[in-house]
């Protein structure tokens, strides 16, 4: 199996306690070529110690006022210069260092697309909050029945992707969005799906922890935007995914 060196897009927002483990560990993956750190309006100490850290892997970009995830992420997919792509966390909720696991369906040629699933656990998972694992399962299941994908888990951080299939694709959700949208893009697309299992160190609201019940009602509405109402903009995307992932198998 070919280690294809891959790109990471790191969002950051007020990560001081983490960024600098986060960095240190990616830095040291030798299949990573580049780590884009992209800081969403931040008013700790992050950009401090992002620029501090001694690497050229890791490169910097800055929004001057915070405007969520999903913004933070797609400033990051347009920088990109590898084929595949895979989104990190700053809070380490997420260990890099399975991040080979959810990359090699991605190096062997079987997937274009792969989710670390927190339900499929490889190692450990912290015991957490009930209505938040119940609201996961939930969102994830009415993905699926719009989908017609057998996922278990829509609402996970690491997501890998070829890069010409997120690179290209039309984003307009806001806030923790992207993870609905996304899922709503790739599923209409001939893209190989696949799932892995991970572990999950999550984070309690005390320790940082940002999403909350709002976001949930904010997916269940993204799932029958992006799943229900035609959209001539997806629809010219899904056209041009498929004719470059037939170009790249």
């Amino acid at each position: 199996m070919k280690q294809v060196k891959i790109s990471v897009v790191v969002p950051m927002y007020n990560e001081e306690a983490t960024i600098e483990s986060v960095l240190t560990q990616l830095d040291a993956l030798e299949f990573i070529k580049e780590v884009i750190v992209v800081d969403d309006g931040s008013k700790d100490q992050s950009v401090a110690l992002t620029q501090a850290h001694p690497s050229e892997k890791i490169k910097l970009i800055q929004h001057e006022k915070n405007a969520g995830k999903t913004a933070a992420l797609k400033t990051g997919f347009q920088a990109v210069t590898s084929e595949f792509v895979v989104v990190q966390d700053a809070d380490l909720e997420y260990d890099p260092q399975e991040l080979v696991h959810v990359c090699e369906p991605l190096w062997t040629g079987r997937a274009d697309v792969v989710y670390g699933s927190r339900f499929l656990v490889r190692k450990t998972q912290r015991v957490l909050y009930f209505y938040h694992y119940l609201g996961n399962r939930m969102i994830t299941f009415l993905s699926n029945l719009v989908t017609n994908k057998n996922m278990t888990d829509v609402e996970t951080c690491y997501k890998a992707f070829r890069t010409s299939l997120i690179k290209g694709m039309p984003i307009i959700s806001h806030g923790f969005g992207f993870e609905i949208e996304v899922t709503a893009k790739i599923s209409k697309t001939n893209a190989r799906i696949y799932e892995t299992p991970i572990s999950y160190y999550g984070r309690t609201f005390e320790e940082g922890k940002k999403i909350t019940w709002r976001d949930g009602l904010v997916a269940l509405w993204y799932i029958v935007k992006f799943n229900l109402i035609p959209n001539q903009e997806t629809k010219d995307y899904v056209s041009a995914a498929n004719r470059a992932l037939a170009e790249s198998r």
